[in-house]
């Protein structure tokens, strides 16, 4: 008999599949522009997230054979066009730009830290081109140290943080005059970096494809959730006050890697080894991940006539050609063109955070329009529900941080990206529905289709 996963476990796979590289580059950059203020950033993400929470453990409730799929959830309260408009949103657009980061960061740090001779964009090309082969040929070579690298990042991160807030360090702690001021101050200057702080969250729902694996899946499923983001608040809380203990705000706040120049400053050259070696185990897997999962996703789209056949082929490996054609294609020339470079990896994250926001939102709408449809489904925890107050709070939210996501010529590229691509998205999707598949735009799930849905 199998044995069945516990509480721990569930929330170990969640924070795992939460925490990357690009996290320390948001956190540390957040905590430069408003030291330690950027917690209360981080505290409403944490809020948002809880009510986040809720809502996609009121779905896993209702539909618990759906694997978590975004784009499952939304097609049952909204239609096709809806759906494929979160799919590509939460794990094709944010995904492309997340992994390009990812990996653009390896090539930099590899760089600056180890072949300084070497240029970071050759060494990020070069590291794309061997994640492509190994994944073109279906060896999923990281699936055995996933857990590896996971711990090492985890417990990088607690160590630095209580080695920098008691201030343990080998190098030279600052004291409070030699602090510079914050540039952001302020319940509305926090309230305004609450879309960096988001980054910091993003992928909640990874717990729920491994419900089915939970020895109670029912209680845990919520508490891997808020369990999940609560711990996470707390490590990047300690983190982010311990960075304001050896690194001055101003350099946090303009360094393209804060966590690198915070890594030396607490443990000299040592520490930068450190950071950079746990960097680049975290940096590749992630974007291993990415291209690894990414294809399947389109392909199970492409199979629920939601995207073109082309994307269901797959090679003796098994392995989908076309969604791992895309997304090493779209990485390389965000590399090759100089898009993912040092100085733009913060400005990407927060163009693939509209888009993960714009996602969330249409799960919050699920939410909602599934309890106005269907009001007296047994399946639903009714104590949860708290008169929508969690769906609205969130959706309201996640509009408000994707309005402010960033100020001047940042917002203004960022809403130029965000825009074409939302509307070649919402095109796409309006044409492959209505005139190819001539299928209805909006049409819900009926009570059956969402028993029956897996």
């Amino acid at each position: 008999m199998e044995k069945k996963l516990g509480l721990p476990s569930a929330i170990a796979v969640g924070v795992g599949l939460i925490v990357a590289s690009s996290c320390l580059l948001s956190l540390g950059q957040g905590i430069g522009l408003a030291g330690k203020g950027f917690i209360v950033s981080m505290f409403i993400v944490l809020i948002l997230n809880i009510c986040l929470a809720l809502s996609f453990n009121e779905l896993y409730n209702i539909m618990p054979n759906v694997d978590g799929g975004l784009g499952q959830y939304t097609k049952a309260g909204l239609g096709s066009v809806p759906s494929i408009i979160a799919n590509i949103s939460a794990y094709v657009i944010v995904n492309l730009l997340a992994a390009s980061v990812e990996i653009a960061m390896c090539g930099i740090v590899v760089n600056s830290t180890f072949l300084p001779q070497v240029p970071a964009p050759v060494i990020s090309v070069v590291f794309l081109a061997l994640l492509a082969l190994i994944n073109y040929r279906g060896i999923d070579m990281f699936s055995k140290i996933q857990n590896v690298v996971v711990s090492l990042l985890l417990l990088s991160l607690i160590g630095m943080g209580i080695c920098s807030f008691f201030k343990l360090g080998t190098g030279p702690a600052l004291d409070a005059a030699a602090q510079t001021e914050p540039v952001v101050t302020g319940l509305g200057g926090y309230i305004s970096l609450s879309a960096m702080a988001f980054w910091l969250f993003i992928g909640i729902e990874f717990v729920i494809p491994v419900a089915k694996d939970l020895k109670n899946p029912k209680r845990d499923v919520p508490l891997a959730m808020i369990l999940g983001v609560v711990m996470l608040f707390m490590i990047q809380s300690v983190l982010g006050s311990g960075m304001t203990n050896y690194v001055i705000l101003e350099e946090l706040a303009s360094s393209d890697m804060p966590h690198m120049v915070f890594a030396y400053n607490l443990f000299g050259h040592a520490g930068e080894i450190w950071m950079g070696i746990v960097t680049i185990l975290a940096a590749v897997s992630t974007a291993n991940t990415v291209l690894g999962s990414i294809p399947r996703v389109l392909g199970g789209m492409a199979e629920n006539d939601l995207f073109p056949s082309v994307f269901t082929k797959k090679n003796k490996h098994e392995v989908n050609i076309a969604g791992l054609l895309l997304i090493v294609v779209g990485d390389g020339i965000l590399i090759v063109t100089g898009v993912a470079n040092s100085s733009s990896l913060s400005t990407l994250l927060l163009a693939a955070s509209c888009f993960w926001l714009t996602a969330y939102v249409l799960v919050n709408l699920t939410v909602l329009i599934l309890r106005r449809r269907f009001p007296d489904l047994p399946e639903r925890n009714k104590k949860f529900t708290l008169f929508g107050i969690p769906q609205v709070l969130a959706i309201i939210g996640d509009i408000y941080m994707i309005i402010n996501i960033a100020e001047g010529d940042q917002r203004i590229f960022i809403f130029k990206l965000y825009g074409i691509i939302l509307v070649i998205m919402i095109v796409f999707a309006v044409v492959w529905v209505k005139c190819v598949k001539k299928q209805p735009m909006f049409k819900g799930a009926t009570l059956e289709e969402i028993r029956s849905m897996k």
